[in-house]
């Protein structure tokens, strides 16, 4: 070997640090993904700093300010128990998007879970399943949410729960269709030729290459949740006040009334919620262009 030759371990990191900046530039190149990355780190750090930005608490009570419009005091007004909506916005925060994480994680392990032994495994274990999954995919997701959560009584940790159990079948259909794709690809077959064990080849060799995909899945699903438990709150399915977010925020607005004269009540969770939402799916989008090698940005 020559001084000027690079070495094997350079050699073979190369590529992959290659590949990783490639696509960090293509992420970057995404302007709407760039804008929802912005945005939703600003929530996120909203929800983080939440006690440093408001001079209320979020549960406390005064009912001489009830359902006030935004003042110098209440920079966006109160509820109609007089508490400061701006706090509660903040506070709320920090449930919404955990909800959203935390069910979120749920559905992409057992998917994760079962997708990978469907599509590794192959023959009759993949299909029950699958068949699991397809049942499971045929029920109105929001229909038995709803029936499950007041099953199981309202909360937030049932919500995490629910949700996450029972939003899995698209991740675990996406794995297993990574999981066939790669398990005839050169690589693998080589892996085998050699006598890597199957247990390498699932973990080592296989499902590295599907991370990718289960990020946008993953990304893409953490909207879906928000929109979900939003849904569940204000249908006094998801979180219980006092602990606000921002679906049950939305609550107070089931009156006619308040709709037409006091938007400030229900306008700041709505525009919280879509532009979590919105922000999240940009992300989404970004990441499967900035993973996707054949992507021109």
């Amino acid at each position: 070997m020559t001084a000027n030759a690079p070495s094997p371990q350079l050699q073979a990191v190369a590529p992959a640090d290659s590949l990783t900046s490639k696509a960090i530039r293509r992420f970057f190149r995404h302007k709407l993904a760039v804008f929802g990355l912005i945005v939703l780190l600003t929530l996120i750090a909203l929800a983080i700093f939440a006690p440093f930005l408001s001079r209320h608490s979020p549960n406390d009570l005064n009912l001489r300010a009830m359902r006030q419009p935004p003042s110098m005091e209440h920079w966006l007004g109160t509820d109609g128990t007089g508490r400061d909506i701006w706090a509660r916005i903040l506070y709320a925060g920090r449930i919404s998007l955990s909800v959203g994480l935390v069910a979120v994680s749920i559905s992409m392990i057992v998917g994760g879970i079962i997708g990978s032994v469907a599509g590794f495994v192959g023959g009759k274990t993949d299909m029950l399943l699958m068949r699991l999954t397809d049942m499971v995919m045929t029920f109105p997701s929001l229909v038995v949410i709803i029936v499950v959560a007041a099953a199981m009584g309202p909360s937030v940790y049932n919500a995490m729960i629910v949700i996450g159990l029972l939003t899995w079948p698209s991740i675990a259909r996406l794995v297993r269709s990574q999981f066939l794709t790669l398990r005839e690809q050169q690589f693998v077959l080589a892996a085998r030729s050699i006598g890597v064990s199957r247990r390498d080849i699932a973990f080592k060799h296989i499902f590295p290459n599907t991370v990718s995909t289960i990020a946008v899945a993953v990304t893409i699903g953490v909207a879906s949740v928000i929109l979900l438990e939003a849904s569940l709150s204000f249908l006094g399915l998801g979180v219980q006040a006092p602990t606000p977010s921002w679906g049950n925020m939305l609550r107070d607005a089931q009156s006619l009334n308040i709709l037409e004269a006091m938007p400030w009540i229900w306008l700041p969770p709505g525009i919280m919620i879509a532009l979590a939402v919105v922000s999240i799916n940009f992300i989404g989008d970004g990441l499967r262009d900035a993973l996707d090698p054949r992507s021109n940005l």
